[in-house]
Protein backbone atom coordinates (compact mmCIF):
# COMPACT_ATOMS: atom_id res chain seq x y z
CA UNK A 1 0.00 0.00 0.00
CA UNK A 2 1.27 3.23 -0.66
CA UNK A 3 2.22 6.03 1.31
CA UNK A 4 -1.53 7.66 1.02
CA UNK A 5 -2.90 4.79 0.91
CA UNK A 6 -1.62 3.69 4.36
CA UNK A 7 -2.75 6.16 6.35
CA UNK A 8 -6.08 7.02 3.89
CA UNK A 9 -7.73 5.20 6.93
CA UNK A 10 -6.97 8.25 9.28
CA UNK A 11 -10.33 9.72 8.94
CA UNK A 12 -12.44 6.68 9.05
CA UNK A 13 -10.92 5.64 12.78
CA UNK A 14 -11.34 9.44 14.01
CA UNK A 15 -13.90 8.15 16.41
CA UNK A 16 -12.37 5.46 17.54
CA UNK A 17 -9.04 7.19 18.20
CA UNK A 18 -9.91 9.93 20.92
CA UNK A 19 -10.74 6.74 23.86
CA UNK A 20 -6.92 5.52 22.42
CA UNK A 21 -5.09 8.96 23.04
CA UNK A 22 -6.71 9.43 26.19
CA UNK A 23 -5.75 6.02 27.67
CA UNK A 24 -2.19 6.24 26.30
CA UNK A 25 -1.74 9.77 27.75
CA UNK A 26 -1.17 11.11 24.01
CA UNK A 27 -3.05 14.93 25.19
CA UNK A 28 -1.35 16.02 28.10
CA UNK A 29 -2.23 19.57 30.33
CA UNK A 30 1.46 20.87 30.17
CA UNK A 31 1.24 19.49 25.71
CA UNK A 32 4.98 18.16 26.70
CA UNK A 33 3.90 14.48 25.36
CA UNK A 34 2.21 15.43 22.43
CA UNK A 35 3.44 14.00 19.01
CA UNK A 36 5.91 11.63 21.15
CA UNK A 37 5.57 8.86 18.55
CA UNK A 38 7.84 6.81 20.92
CA UNK A 39 6.23 7.01 23.99
CA UNK A 40 2.59 6.77 22.54
CA UNK A 41 3.65 3.54 20.48
CA UNK A 42 4.47 1.81 24.05
CA UNK A 43 1.83 3.01 26.07
CA UNK A 44 -0.29 0.25 27.52
CA UNK A 45 -4.06 0.52 27.58
CA UNK A 46 -4.64 0.62 31.52
CA UNK A 47 -6.74 -1.75 32.88
CA UNK A 48 -8.93 -1.27 35.51
CA UNK A 49 -8.12 -2.00 39.09
CA UNK A 50 -9.46 -5.61 40.87
CA UNK A 51 -9.77 -3.42 44.64
CA UNK A 52 -12.36 -0.97 42.42
CA UNK A 53 -13.96 -3.88 40.45
CA UNK A 54 -15.00 -5.42 44.15
CA UNK A 55 -15.68 -2.47 45.83
CA UNK A 56 -18.63 -2.03 43.37
CA UNK A 57 -21.32 -2.69 45.20
CA UNK A 58 -24.33 -4.51 43.19
CA UNK A 59 -27.19 -6.69 43.26
CA UNK A 60 -26.04 -9.10 40.25
CA UNK A 61 -22.19 -9.54 38.82
CA UNK A 62 -21.61 -7.98 35.78
CA UNK A 63 -20.76 -9.79 33.03
CA UNK A 64 -17.20 -9.82 31.80
CA UNK A 65 -15.66 -8.29 29.42
CA UNK A 66 -15.06 -10.83 26.54
CA UNK A 67 -11.72 -11.11 25.63
CA UNK A 68 -9.99 -9.28 22.66
CA UNK A 69 -9.57 -11.70 19.96
CA UNK A 70 -5.69 -11.05 18.31
CA UNK A 71 -7.14 -9.52 15.01
CA UNK A 72 -9.30 -7.43 17.38
CA UNK A 73 -6.04 -6.06 19.14
CA UNK A 74 -3.78 -6.13 15.80
CA UNK A 75 -6.65 -3.53 14.57
CA UNK A 76 -6.32 -1.83 18.03
CA UNK A 77 -2.90 -1.37 17.81
CA UNK A 78 -2.88 -0.23 14.37
CA UNK A 79 -5.39 2.39 14.47
CA UNK A 80 -3.44 3.77 17.74
CA UNK A 81 -0.24 3.89 14.86
CA UNK A 82 -1.88 5.87 12.42
CA UNK A 83 -3.46 7.82 15.34
CA UNK A 84 -0.16 8.83 15.97
CA UNK A 85 1.06 9.52 12.49
CA UNK A 86 -1.63 11.50 11.42
CA UNK A 87 -1.07 13.74 14.70
CA UNK A 88 2.55 14.37 13.90
CA UNK A 89 2.02 14.75 10.19
CA UNK A 90 -0.74 17.68 11.69
CA UNK A 91 1.40 19.29 14.04
CA UNK A 92 4.36 19.84 11.64
CA UNK A 93 1.79 21.19 9.15
CA UNK A 94 0.61 23.58 11.69
CA UNK A 95 4.54 24.30 12.62
CA UNK A 96 5.65 25.04 9.19
CA UNK A 97 2.49 27.09 8.01
CA UNK A 98 2.81 29.56 10.48
CA UNK A 99 0.38 32.54 9.55
CA UNK A 100 -0.51 31.01 6.14
CA UNK A 101 -3.76 32.69 5.44
CA UNK A 102 -6.45 30.86 4.03
CA UNK A 103 -4.97 27.28 4.43
CA UNK A 104 -8.08 24.76 3.98
CA UNK A 105 -6.62 21.38 3.48
CA UNK A 106 -5.00 20.32 6.41
CA UNK A 107 -5.46 16.85 6.50
CA UNK A 108 -5.08 16.40 3.06
CA UNK A 109 -1.35 17.85 3.36
CA UNK A 110 -0.82 15.94 6.34
CA UNK A 111 -1.14 12.84 4.27
CA UNK A 112 0.43 13.97 0.98
CA UNK A 113 3.74 15.39 3.23
CA UNK A 114 4.15 12.22 5.18
CA UNK A 115 3.73 9.91 2.37
CA UNK A 116 6.70 11.52 0.21
CA UNK A 117 8.57 11.92 3.73
CA UNK A 118 8.24 15.64 3.82
CA UNK A 119 10.51 16.53 1.28
CA UNK A 120 9.72 19.79 -0.34
CA UNK A 121 7.41 19.66 -3.68
CA UNK A 122 8.00 22.59 -5.34
CA UNK A 123 12.02 22.46 -6.31
CA UNK A 124 11.44 22.37 -10.01
CA UNK A 125 11.00 26.34 -11.57
CA UNK A 126 9.12 25.18 -14.46
CA UNK A 127 6.57 23.33 -12.10
CA UNK A 128 6.15 26.14 -10.15
CA UNK A 129 5.49 28.79 -13.74
CA UNK A 130 3.31 26.34 -14.63
CA UNK A 131 0.89 26.31 -12.00
CA UNK A 132 1.16 30.05 -11.17
CA UNK A 133 0.52 30.29 -14.54
CA UNK A 134 -2.63 28.71 -14.84
CA UNK A 135 -3.50 30.30 -11.76
CA UNK A 136 -3.19 33.69 -13.35
CA UNK A 137 -5.83 32.52 -16.22
CA UNK A 138 -8.24 31.83 -13.55
CA UNK A 139 -7.83 34.71 -11.41
CA UNK A 140 -8.02 36.81 -14.97
CA UNK A 141 -11.40 35.04 -15.38
CA UNK A 142 -12.72 36.59 -12.16
CA UNK A 143 -14.58 33.37 -11.26
CA UNK A 144 -13.15 32.83 -7.65
CA UNK A 145 -11.68 35.90 -5.35
CA UNK A 146 -10.16 33.00 -3.57
CA UNK A 147 -7.62 31.76 -6.01
CA UNK A 148 -6.94 35.80 -6.38
CA UNK A 149 -5.75 35.70 -2.83
CA UNK A 150 -3.78 32.64 -3.54
CA UNK A 151 -2.15 33.74 -5.92
CA UNK A 152 -0.74 37.19 -4.60
CA UNK A 153 0.15 34.94 -1.32
CA UNK A 154 2.21 33.01 -3.30
CA UNK A 155 4.04 35.63 -5.24
CA UNK A 156 4.72 37.54 -1.99
CA UNK A 157 6.33 33.95 -0.15
CA UNK A 158 8.73 33.78 -3.31
CA UNK A 159 9.72 37.43 -2.80
CA UNK A 160 10.46 37.20 0.62
CA UNK A 161 12.03 33.39 0.27
CA UNK A 162 10.31 32.09 2.38
CA UNK A 163 10.18 28.41 0.35
CA UNK A 164 8.69 26.03 3.37
CA UNK A 165 5.56 28.01 3.72
CA UNK A 166 5.34 28.85 -0.51
CA UNK A 167 5.83 25.05 -0.15
CA UNK A 168 2.62 24.23 1.38
CA UNK A 169 0.41 26.88 0.20
CA UNK A 170 1.43 25.87 -3.36
CA UNK A 171 0.38 22.53 -2.47
CA UNK A 172 -3.04 23.48 -0.56
CA UNK A 173 -3.58 25.54 -3.35
CA UNK A 174 -2.84 22.31 -6.52
CA UNK A 175 -5.94 20.93 -3.88
CA UNK A 176 -8.26 23.55 -4.26
CA UNK A 177 -7.50 23.92 -7.88
CA UNK A 178 -8.32 19.92 -8.43
CA UNK A 179 -11.38 20.51 -6.66
CA UNK A 180 -12.58 23.12 -8.95
CA UNK A 181 -11.53 21.72 -11.98
CA UNK A 182 -13.42 18.34 -10.47
CA UNK A 183 -16.61 20.15 -10.43
CA UNK A 184 -16.23 22.09 -13.15
CA UNK A 185 -16.47 18.62 -15.34
CA UNK A 186 -18.90 16.99 -13.49
CA UNK A 187 -21.57 18.74 -15.03
CA UNK A 188 -23.47 19.57 -11.42
CA UNK A 189 -22.02 23.03 -11.35
CA UNK A 190 -22.56 26.20 -13.12
CA UNK A 191 -19.74 27.69 -12.10
CA UNK A 192 -18.06 28.90 -15.75
CA UNK A 193 -21.66 29.90 -16.29
CA UNK A 194 -23.03 32.29 -14.09
CA UNK A 195 -23.13 30.44 -10.65
CA UNK A 196 -21.01 31.69 -8.01
CA UNK A 197 -18.12 29.42 -6.64
CA UNK A 198 -18.76 29.12 -3.13
CA UNK A 199 -15.73 30.47 -0.74
CA UNK A 200 -14.80 27.04 0.20
CA UNK A 201 -14.26 24.76 -2.23
CA UNK A 202 -14.47 21.33 -1.20
CA UNK A 203 -11.16 19.05 -0.64
CA UNK A 204 -10.75 17.20 -4.04
CA UNK A 205 -12.21 13.36 -4.57
CA UNK A 206 -10.05 10.29 -2.89
CA UNK A 207 -9.32 8.89 -6.37
CA UNK A 208 -7.74 12.35 -7.45
CA UNK A 209 -5.53 12.47 -4.50
CA UNK A 210 -4.30 9.14 -5.18
CA UNK A 211 -3.53 10.10 -8.55
CA UNK A 212 -1.61 12.87 -7.41
CA UNK A 213 0.67 10.71 -4.61
CA UNK A 214 1.29 8.15 -7.57
CA UNK A 215 2.90 11.26 -9.67
CA UNK A 216 4.55 12.43 -6.02
CA UNK A 217 5.93 9.24 -6.00
CA UNK A 218 7.15 8.50 -9.60
CA UNK A 219 8.84 12.31 -9.07
CA UNK A 220 6.32 13.60 -11.83
CA UNK A 221 4.67 16.53 -10.46
CA UNK A 222 5.56 18.65 -13.28
CA UNK A 223 3.60 16.18 -15.97
CA UNK A 224 0.56 16.46 -13.47
CA UNK A 225 0.26 20.05 -13.72
CA UNK A 226 0.75 20.11 -16.75
CA UNK A 227 -2.17 17.94 -17.55
CA UNK A 228 -4.53 20.61 -15.92
CA UNK A 229 -4.59 22.70 -18.77
CA UNK A 230 -7.24 22.64 -20.96
CA UNK A 231 -6.62 20.17 -24.15
CA UNK A 232 -7.27 21.21 -27.68
CA UNK A 233 -5.80 24.33 -29.31
CA UNK A 234 -8.35 26.80 -27.62
CA UNK A 235 -6.34 27.07 -24.86
CA UNK A 236 -3.35 27.96 -25.64
CA UNK A 237 -4.91 30.30 -28.45
CA UNK A 238 -7.01 31.82 -25.94
CA UNK A 239 -3.34 32.39 -23.91
CA UNK A 240 -1.79 34.34 -27.24
CA UNK A 241 -4.80 36.64 -27.45
CA UNK A 242 -4.51 37.40 -23.82
CA UNK A 243 -1.12 38.44 -24.03
CA UNK A 244 -1.73 40.62 -26.91
CA UNK A 245 -4.31 42.44 -25.62
CA UNK A 246 -2.57 42.88 -22.05
CA UNK A 247 0.20 44.55 -24.58
CA UNK A 248 -2.59 46.91 -25.54
CA UNK A 249 -4.29 47.65 -21.97
CA UNK A 250 -1.17 49.66 -20.87
CA UNK A 251 -2.40 52.66 -22.82
CA UNK A 252 -6.19 54.53 -21.91
CA UNK A 253 -8.64 53.44 -24.06
CA UNK A 254 -10.29 55.85 -26.56
CA UNK A 255 -13.91 56.98 -26.32
CA UNK A 256 -16.30 56.79 -29.48
CA UNK A 257 -19.37 58.07 -28.89
CA UNK A 258 -21.14 59.57 -31.79
CA UNK A 259 -24.36 58.91 -32.29
CA UNK A 260 -26.66 57.84 -34.69
CA UNK A 261 -26.30 55.35 -38.01
CA UNK A 262 -22.83 56.45 -39.16
CA UNK A 263 -22.17 55.53 -42.91
CA UNK A 264 -20.04 55.65 -45.64
CA UNK A 265 -19.22 59.53 -46.11
CA UNK A 266 -20.39 60.64 -43.12
CA UNK A 267 -18.50 63.34 -40.99
CA UNK A 268 -16.37 61.70 -38.19
CA UNK A 269 -16.44 64.03 -34.95
CA UNK A 270 -13.67 61.74 -33.36
CA UNK A 271 -12.03 59.80 -36.25
CA UNK A 272 -9.01 59.73 -34.07
CA UNK A 273 -10.68 57.46 -31.76
CA UNK A 274 -12.03 55.22 -34.41
CA UNK A 275 -8.97 54.73 -36.11
CA UNK A 276 -6.88 54.08 -33.05
CA UNK A 277 -9.45 51.47 -31.58
CA UNK A 278 -9.61 49.25 -34.73
CA UNK A 279 -5.34 49.40 -35.31
CA UNK A 280 -4.80 48.25 -31.87
CA UNK A 281 -8.11 45.53 -32.24
CA UNK A 282 -6.52 44.69 -35.64
CA UNK A 283 -8.62 45.24 -37.94
CA UNK A 284 -6.82 47.99 -39.33
CA UNK A 285 -2.91 47.75 -40.55
CA UNK A 286 -0.22 50.36 -38.57
CA UNK A 287 0.51 51.43 -42.52
CA UNK A 288 -3.40 51.79 -43.05
CA UNK A 289 -3.85 53.69 -39.52
CA UNK A 290 -0.93 56.18 -40.47
CA UNK A 291 -2.23 56.85 -43.82
CA UNK A 292 -5.75 57.09 -42.70
CA UNK A 293 -4.31 59.85 -39.93
CA UNK A 294 -2.04 61.68 -42.57
CA UNK A 295 -4.48 62.24 -44.61
CA UNK A 296 -6.39 64.55 -42.29
CA UNK A 297 -9.51 63.41 -43.61
CA UNK A 298 -12.72 63.50 -41.28
CA UNK A 299 -15.25 61.32 -43.30
CA UNK A 300 -15.74 57.83 -42.91
CA UNK A 301 -14.29 56.71 -46.09
CA UNK A 302 -14.10 53.09 -47.77
CA UNK A 303 -11.00 51.92 -46.05
CA UNK A 304 -12.50 52.54 -42.31
CA UNK A 305 -15.65 50.98 -44.22
CA UNK A 306 -13.64 47.79 -44.69
CA UNK A 307 -11.97 47.49 -41.13
CA UNK A 308 -15.35 48.26 -39.63
CA UNK A 309 -16.79 45.31 -41.29
CA UNK A 310 -14.12 43.01 -40.38
CA UNK A 311 -14.42 44.12 -37.12
CA UNK A 312 -18.05 43.35 -37.61
CA UNK A 313 -17.24 39.88 -38.69
CA UNK A 314 -15.62 39.16 -35.67
CA UNK A 315 -18.45 40.14 -33.23
CA UNK A 316 -21.16 38.08 -35.17
CA UNK A 317 -22.65 41.74 -36.22
CA UNK A 318 -24.13 42.24 -39.88
CA UNK A 319 -21.29 42.81 -41.76
CA UNK A 320 -22.28 46.11 -43.74
CA UNK A 321 -20.14 48.96 -42.44
CA UNK A 322 -22.49 51.05 -40.45
CA UNK A 323 -21.69 51.96 -37.84
CA UNK A 324 -25.05 51.76 -35.66
CA UNK A 325 -25.45 50.98 -31.69
CA UNK A 326 -24.86 47.24 -31.68
CA UNK A 327 -20.90 48.25 -33.16
CA UNK A 328 -20.65 51.02 -31.19
CA UNK A 329 -20.98 48.89 -28.40
CA UNK A 330 -18.73 46.35 -29.38
CA UNK A 331 -16.26 48.89 -29.74
CA UNK A 332 -16.45 50.51 -26.60
CA UNK A 333 -15.61 47.43 -24.61
CA UNK A 334 -11.97 47.88 -23.36
CA UNK A 335 -8.60 45.61 -23.35
CA UNK A 336 -9.12 44.85 -19.65
CA UNK A 337 -12.90 43.52 -20.50
CA UNK A 338 -11.85 41.81 -23.68
CA UNK A 339 -8.92 40.34 -21.45
CA UNK A 340 -11.92 38.37 -18.72
CA UNK A 341 -14.19 37.23 -21.53
CA UNK A 342 -11.12 35.95 -23.15
CA UNK A 343 -9.71 33.83 -19.69
CA UNK A 344 -13.61 33.29 -18.61
CA UNK A 345 -13.88 31.01 -22.50
CA UNK A 346 -10.43 29.82 -22.06
CA UNK A 347 -11.71 27.66 -18.52
CA UNK A 348 -14.81 27.14 -20.44
CA UNK A 349 -12.80 25.41 -22.92
CA UNK A 350 -12.77 22.80 -20.26
CA UNK A 351 -16.05 21.36 -20.68
CA UNK A 352 -16.12 20.04 -24.29
CA UNK A 353 -14.11 17.82 -26.32
CA UNK A 354 -12.73 19.93 -29.20
CA UNK A 355 -11.02 17.44 -31.14
CA UNK A 356 -13.19 14.19 -31.09
CA UNK A 357 -12.95 13.31 -34.65
CA UNK A 358 -16.83 13.06 -35.52
CA UNK A 359 -18.52 15.98 -33.24
CA UNK A 360 -21.63 17.98 -33.67
CA UNK A 361 -20.95 21.68 -32.32
CA UNK A 362 -23.36 24.02 -31.17
CA UNK A 363 -22.19 27.52 -29.55
CA UNK A 364 -25.15 28.88 -28.63
CA UNK A 365 -24.42 32.67 -28.01
CA UNK A 366 -22.50 32.44 -31.73
CA UNK A 367 -26.49 30.96 -33.06
CA UNK A 368 -24.14 28.10 -34.85
CA UNK A 369 -24.06 24.51 -35.87
CA UNK A 370 -20.76 22.73 -37.17
CA UNK A 371 -20.64 19.79 -37.63
CA UNK A 372 -16.78 17.15 -38.45
CA UNK A 373 -16.86 14.02 -39.70
CA UNK A 374 -13.40 12.09 -39.25
CA UNK A 375 -12.10 15.45 -38.70
CA UNK A 376 -13.04 16.79 -42.12
CA UNK A 377 -15.95 20.11 -41.40
CA UNK A 378 -18.60 18.86 -43.38
CA UNK A 379 -21.47 21.02 -42.82
CA UNK A 380 -22.30 24.48 -41.17
CA UNK A 381 -25.78 26.04 -40.18
CA UNK A 382 -27.33 29.09 -38.45
CA UNK A 383 -29.27 27.96 -35.74
CA UNK A 384 -31.83 29.55 -33.23
CA UNK A 385 -31.69 28.58 -29.56
CA UNK A 386 -33.33 29.59 -26.63
CA UNK A 387 -34.50 32.59 -25.18
CA UNK A 388 -33.27 34.05 -22.10
CA UNK A 389 -36.42 32.98 -20.16
CA UNK A 390 -36.35 29.84 -21.51
CA UNK A 391 -31.93 28.83 -22.30
CA UNK A 392 -30.54 26.36 -24.50
CA UNK A 393 -28.60 24.42 -21.49
CA UNK A 394 -24.83 23.52 -21.88
CA UNK A 395 -24.53 19.79 -22.51
CA UNK A 396 -22.88 16.67 -23.75
CA UNK A 397 -24.53 13.80 -25.42
CA UNK A 398 -24.93 11.92 -29.09
CA UNK A 399 -26.68 11.43 -32.22
CA UNK A 400 -28.61 8.82 -31.58
CA UNK A 401 -31.67 9.02 -34.58
CA UNK A 402 -33.24 10.94 -36.92
CA UNK A 403 -37.16 11.49 -37.18
CA UNK A 404 -38.77 11.92 -40.30
CA UNK A 405 -42.37 13.89 -40.40
CA UNK A 406 -42.21 13.91 -36.66
CA UNK A 407 -44.90 14.52 -33.91
CA UNK A 408 -44.48 17.23 -31.62
CA UNK A 409 -45.20 16.30 -28.19
CA UNK A 410 -45.97 19.70 -26.59
CA UNK A 411 -43.68 20.06 -23.43
CA UNK A 412 -45.94 20.66 -20.11
CA UNK A 413 -44.35 23.89 -19.57
CA UNK A 414 -45.06 25.17 -23.12
CA UNK A 415 -48.74 23.70 -23.51
CA UNK A 416 -49.37 25.40 -19.98
CA UNK A 417 -47.52 28.99 -20.71
CA UNK A 418 -48.33 29.39 -24.10
CA UNK A 419 -50.82 26.89 -25.67
CA UNK A 420 -53.83 26.89 -23.07
CA UNK A 421 -53.99 30.76 -22.28
CA UNK A 422 -54.68 31.16 -26.53
CA UNK A 423 -56.69 28.32 -26.75
CA UNK A 424 -59.15 29.59 -23.67
CA UNK A 425 -59.95 32.66 -25.83
CA UNK A 426 -59.77 30.84 -29.42
CA UNK A 427 -61.54 27.40 -29.64
CA UNK A 428 -60.46 27.00 -32.77
CA UNK A 429 -56.76 27.51 -32.56
CA UNK A 430 -56.19 24.14 -31.64
CA UNK A 431 -57.98 22.56 -34.93
CA UNK A 432 -56.15 25.37 -37.00
CA UNK A 433 -52.69 24.64 -35.70
CA UNK A 434 -53.43 20.06 -36.09
CA UNK A 435 -53.05 19.21 -32.50
CA UNK A 436 -54.91 16.06 -30.80
CA UNK A 437 -55.38 16.15 -26.84
CA UNK A 438 -54.19 12.60 -25.42
CA UNK A 439 -55.06 10.92 -22.69
CA UNK A 440 -52.29 11.68 -20.76
CA UNK A 441 -48.37 10.84 -21.30
CA UNK A 442 -48.55 7.26 -21.39
CA UNK A 443 -51.59 6.84 -23.34
CA UNK A 444 -52.24 7.56 -27.29
CA UNK A 445 -56.19 7.49 -26.88
CA UNK A 446 -57.66 10.73 -28.72
CA UNK A 447 -59.73 12.87 -26.77
CA UNK A 448 -62.20 14.40 -28.57
CA UNK A 449 -61.71 18.52 -28.60
CA UNK A 450 -65.12 19.25 -28.34
CA UNK A 451 -65.82 17.01 -25.54
CA UNK A 452 -63.38 19.41 -23.26
CA UNK A 453 -65.16 22.28 -20.95
CA UNK A 454 -62.21 24.99 -22.12
CA UNK A 455 -64.16 27.56 -19.69
CA UNK A 456 -62.81 25.43 -16.65
CA UNK A 457 -59.75 24.94 -18.17
CA UNK A 458 -56.33 26.47 -16.66
CA UNK A 459 -52.81 25.32 -16.59
CA UNK A 460 -52.90 23.96 -13.08
CA UNK A 461 -55.66 21.75 -13.88
CA UNK A 462 -55.14 20.41 -17.50
CA UNK A 463 -55.09 16.53 -16.86
CA UNK A 464 -54.49 16.46 -20.50
CA UNK A 465 -51.25 16.05 -22.73
CA UNK A 466 -50.61 17.93 -26.28
CA UNK A 467 -49.72 16.61 -29.65
CA UNK A 468 -49.39 18.24 -32.61
CA UNK A 469 -49.34 16.32 -36.49
CA UNK A 470 -46.59 15.71 -38.67
CA UNK A 471 -46.70 18.05 -41.69
CA UNK A 472 -45.51 21.45 -43.11
CA UNK A 473 -47.32 22.93 -39.78
CA UNK A 474 -45.59 20.97 -37.51
CA UNK A 475 -43.43 23.12 -34.78
CA UNK A 476 -40.73 20.85 -35.77
CA UNK A 477 -40.86 21.00 -39.51
CA UNK A 478 -39.99 17.61 -41.34
CA UNK A 479 -36.69 16.52 -39.23
CA UNK A 480 -36.19 16.04 -35.68
CA UNK A 481 -32.66 14.68 -34.36
CA UNK A 482 -32.55 12.61 -30.99
CA UNK A 483 -29.81 13.37 -28.97
CA UNK A 484 -30.76 11.83 -25.58
CA UNK A 485 -30.56 13.36 -22.26
CA UNK A 486 -32.74 14.36 -19.05
CA UNK A 487 -33.98 17.89 -20.15
CA UNK A 488 -35.86 16.87 -23.28
CA UNK A 489 -33.70 19.23 -25.29
CA UNK A 490 -33.22 17.72 -29.55
CA UNK A 491 -32.30 19.64 -33.04
CA UNK A 492 -34.71 19.70 -35.55
CA UNK A 493 -36.39 21.28 -38.52
CA UNK A 494 -38.76 24.94 -38.38
CA UNK A 495 -41.34 25.96 -40.55
CA UNK A 496 -40.29 29.62 -39.44
CA UNK A 497 -37.36 30.08 -41.76
CA UNK A 498 -37.40 33.60 -41.76
CA UNK A 499 -36.10 33.82 -38.14
CA UNK A 500 -32.62 32.67 -39.58
CA UNK A 501 -31.50 35.74 -41.70
CA UNK A 502 -32.39 37.68 -38.41
CA UNK A 503 -28.62 38.56 -36.33
CA UNK A 504 -29.88 37.77 -32.73
CA UNK A 505 -31.45 34.29 -33.00
CA UNK A 506 -32.41 33.55 -29.27
CA UNK A 507 -35.94 32.58 -30.11
CA UNK A 508 -36.93 29.16 -29.15
CA UNK A 509 -38.51 27.18 -25.60
CA UNK A 510 -34.70 25.83 -25.23
CA UNK A 511 -34.58 23.25 -28.19
CA UNK A 512 -32.15 24.05 -31.43
CA UNK A 513 -33.78 24.66 -34.59
CA UNK A 514 -30.94 24.01 -37.40
CA UNK A 515 -31.40 25.88 -40.87
CA UNK A 516 -30.90 23.35 -43.75
CA UNK A 517 -31.95 20.34 -41.25
CA UNK A 518 -32.60 18.54 -44.60
CA UNK A 519 -29.14 18.72 -45.56
CA UNK A 520 -28.02 18.15 -42.17
CA UNK A 521 -30.24 14.97 -42.23
CA UNK A 522 -29.10 13.86 -45.05
CA UNK A 523 -24.91 14.32 -44.54
CA UNK A 524 -25.83 12.75 -40.73
CA UNK A 525 -27.34 9.23 -42.64
CA UNK A 526 -25.25 8.82 -45.51
CA UNK A 527 -22.37 8.56 -42.99
CA UNK A 528 -24.20 5.83 -40.76
CA UNK A 529 -24.48 4.05 -44.11
CA UNK A 530 -27.84 5.12 -45.62
CA UNK A 531 -28.14 5.12 -49.39
CA UNK A 532 -28.78 8.45 -51.02
CA UNK A 533 -31.96 6.27 -52.89
CA UNK A 534 -33.54 5.53 -49.35
CA UNK A 535 -32.87 8.49 -47.81
CA UNK A 536 -34.81 10.12 -50.99
CA UNK A 537 -37.95 7.50 -50.34
CA UNK A 538 -37.66 8.28 -46.52
CA UNK A 539 -37.83 12.22 -47.01
CA UNK A 540 -40.77 11.81 -50.02
CA UNK A 541 -43.45 9.62 -47.41
CA UNK A 542 -45.31 11.59 -45.01
CA UNK A 543 -45.23 9.19 -42.83
CA UNK A 544 -42.52 9.45 -39.28
CA UNK A 545 -40.11 6.86 -39.41
CA UNK A 546 -37.46 6.90 -37.09
CA UNK A 547 -33.64 5.61 -38.57
CA UNK A 548 -31.06 4.73 -35.61
CA UNK A 549 -27.46 6.29 -36.06
CA UNK A 550 -25.06 3.60 -34.96
CA UNK A 551 -22.11 5.52 -35.84
CA UNK A 552 -20.61 7.55 -32.55
CA UNK A 553 -21.26 11.15 -33.14
CA UNK A 554 -20.42 13.59 -30.20
CA UNK A 555 -22.53 16.61 -29.91
CA UNK A 556 -21.28 19.67 -27.60
CA UNK A 557 -24.00 22.52 -27.03
CA UNK A 558 -21.71 24.57 -26.06
CA UNK A 559 -21.41 28.48 -24.91
CA UNK A 560 -18.76 30.30 -25.88
CA UNK A 561 -18.19 34.23 -26.05
CA UNK A 562 -14.79 34.43 -26.91
CA UNK A 563 -12.75 32.61 -29.33
CA UNK A 564 -10.23 32.13 -32.18
CA UNK A 565 -11.31 31.03 -35.36
CA UNK A 566 -9.63 28.95 -38.36
CA UNK A 567 -7.78 31.79 -39.32
CA UNK A 568 -6.59 33.25 -36.01
CA UNK A 569 -9.25 35.80 -35.75
CA UNK A 570 -10.62 36.84 -31.91
CA UNK A 571 -14.20 36.17 -32.26
CA UNK A 572 -16.37 37.55 -29.88
CA UNK A 573 -20.09 37.16 -29.20
CA UNK A 574 -23.04 38.85 -27.05
CA UNK A 575 -23.71 37.13 -23.38
CA UNK A 576 -27.58 36.14 -24.21
CA UNK A 577 -27.71 34.25 -21.03
CA UNK A 578 -25.69 36.43 -18.93
CA UNK A 579 -23.42 34.10 -18.03
CA UNK A 580 -20.15 36.67 -18.53
CA UNK A 581 -21.56 38.59 -15.51
CA UNK A 582 -21.86 41.09 -17.55
CA UNK A 583 -23.33 44.05 -15.49
CA UNK A 584 -19.49 43.82 -14.37
CA UNK A 585 -16.84 43.33 -16.71
CA UNK A 586 -19.20 43.12 -20.38
CA UNK A 587 -21.45 44.90 -22.47
CA UNK A 588 -25.34 44.63 -20.92
CA UNK A 589 -26.84 41.58 -22.23
CA UNK A 590 -30.07 43.00 -21.79
CA UNK A 591 -29.12 45.81 -23.94
CA UNK A 592 -27.33 43.66 -26.22
CA UNK A 593 -30.52 41.82 -26.51
CA UNK A 594 -32.70 44.59 -27.14
CA UNK A 595 -30.46 46.19 -29.59
CA UNK A 596 -30.36 42.77 -31.78
CA UNK A 597 -34.53 42.50 -31.97
CA UNK A 598 -34.70 45.85 -32.78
Amino acid sequence: MSGLGCIGLLLLVGSVLLPLQSQAGFYEDSGENRGDYARIQSAPVAAPAQDAVHAIPAEEPESPLPAMTPEEIQAQERAAELALIREKSLAWIDEVSGQIPGLRYREQLARLYHGVGYVPLWQDSFTVSDLEQQLWVLTLAEVSPDFEARLKQLKHLKQSRDWRQYDLLATDTLLAYLSFIEHVLDGGSQWLFGQEVPARIPAPAEATLDTLMAALERDQLNTFVASLKPAGRQYPQLLQAIDRMEKIAQKPWPVFSQAGIIRLGAWLSNPDALITMLERLGDLSPGEAAQLRASGKRHYNVDLVSAVKHFQQRHGLKVDGAIGPQTRSWLAVTPQQRIRLLALNAQRSRVWVSDHPSRLIVNIPGFALKLWLDNQRVFDARVIVGQPKRPTPVMTSRISSVVFNPYWNVPNSIMRKDILPKVRYDRGYLYRHHYDVLRGWNSNEKIPISSIDWRYVSAKNFPYRLRQKPGAHNALGRFKFNIPNNQAIYLHDTPSKSLFNKDFRAFSSGCIRVQGADELAKVLLTYAGVSEARFDELAGRRSTRTVGVKTRIEVFLIYQTAWVDEQGLVNFRPDVYQYDEQDKNSPDSEKFASVYKN
